[in-house]
């Protein structure tokens, strides 16, 4: 006789099947305990910009100061319309440029170079504007084409 009959009832089998029944109450508990709390939580409140209550602020053309290859430091305003470069010794810059900032406060500078120039003269050029005072400098780039 085998050892797994007992008292007349057959051998229990081995079953391979999973028992899904306690899940399914576990499952059925927390939906119920997050239907309960849901109206509970206060939603967050997001303050979204409202549209035609002002005029959308126009940006700031900025000041164009050009390095050439040979030094020589050209600017121009974009704000004021200028489209010809206007050369400027070295030691007039910042003065040209904290005059246009105060006309226009905030306004941007961006350093244009040739490709040939020495960057140590474009870092001198942001170095000594910064040094002064001016803030918003930056470098202006010109994006490659595929060409």
């Amino acid at each position: 006789m085998p050892a797994a009959r007992g008292r007349g009832r057959p051998a229990r089998r081995m079953k391979n099947e999973i028992n899904v029944v306690p899940y399914i109450d576990v499952m059925l508990v927390l939906l119920v305990i997050f239907m309960v709390t849901a109206p509970l939580v206060a939603p967050g409140m997001i303050e979204l910009p409202s549209v035609g209550q002002r005029a959308a602020e126009v940006p700031v053309k900025p000041i164009e100061v050009q390095v050439a290859a040979d030094g020589v430091i050209s600017v121009r305003d974009l704000q004021q319309g200028e489209t010809q470069l206007q050369t400027l010794p070295a030691n007039e810059l910042t003065d040209y440029i904290r005059f246009r900032q105060q006309q226009t406060p905030g306004q941007p500078v961006v350093i244009a170079a040739d490709g040939k120039v020495v960057y140590d003269a474009v870092i001198k050029v942001m170095d000594e504007l910064q040094q002064q005072g001016v803030s918003r400098v930056g470098l202006l780039v010109q994006q490659g084409g595929g060409s």
